[in-house]
């Protein structure tokens, strides 16, 4: 366990290891994201500088369903760390878009894609999908066929909304070989 006179770091971490591959890997309570993330940037003998990649996992049936996973980089002393997070559907998690500018965009998609909230983020708002679209398609519990669709309609001369509808009369699925006898043909 890393230990330091900053912050005492063991109340914060739930699970800590090495990898395989010479990265760290730290499991940490939701609430101290924002702490941990900046003493990792800013301490001297870490200098996680960059954020690498922010993502999502949706455990359905999980009691804390979502997974969020921060992924940084030290360029100065070659290492990644990736830091872990357990949350419910209902969990707030702080922004730290002030920490790493490059974290907006990825917070702003969380939002759009999971509905994951993040507080005292500057510019919460969808990213991916249309303003009015209701719901969040990344979740496990999204419906497979969407609510609406939208197109152009030529003969009306606008765009339209409508329900969404799946059309499976035309997909016909067989095991035949589309080559015919290709084998027979050989010899």
């Amino acid at each position: 366990m890393i230990k330091h006179n900053l912050i005492p770091l063991e109340k914060y971490f739930t699970c800590f290891y090495y990898t395989a591959n010479k990265n760290f890997y730290v499991k940490i309570n939701y609430a101290s994201i924002k702490k941990i993330i900046f003493f990792f940037k800013m301490h001297t003998n870490l200098l996680y500088a960059q954020l690498i990649d922010l993502s999502f996992i949706d455990h359905f049936e999980r009691k804390f369903r979502f997974e969020i996973f921060y992924n940084l980089l030290s360029i100065k002393y070659n290492s990644r760390l990736i830091l872990s997070s357990a949350l419910e559907e209902q969990n707030i998690i702080s922004s730290v878009s002030n920490i790493y500018f490059n974290a907006n965009w990825y917070e702003r998609e969380a939002w759009d894609m999971f509905g994951i909230y993040f507080n005292m983020h500057p510019d919460l708002r969808r990213i991916l999908t249309d303003y009015g679209f209701k719901g969040h398609p990344l979740r496990k519990d999204f419906p497979m066929t969407g609510y609406i669709e939208v197109r152009y309609d030529a003969f009306v001369k606008r765009v339209v909304y409508e329900e969404l509808s799946l059309a499976q009369e035309y997909r016909i699925f067989t095991l035949d070989n589309g080559w015919g006898n290709f084998n027979s043909q050989l010899v």
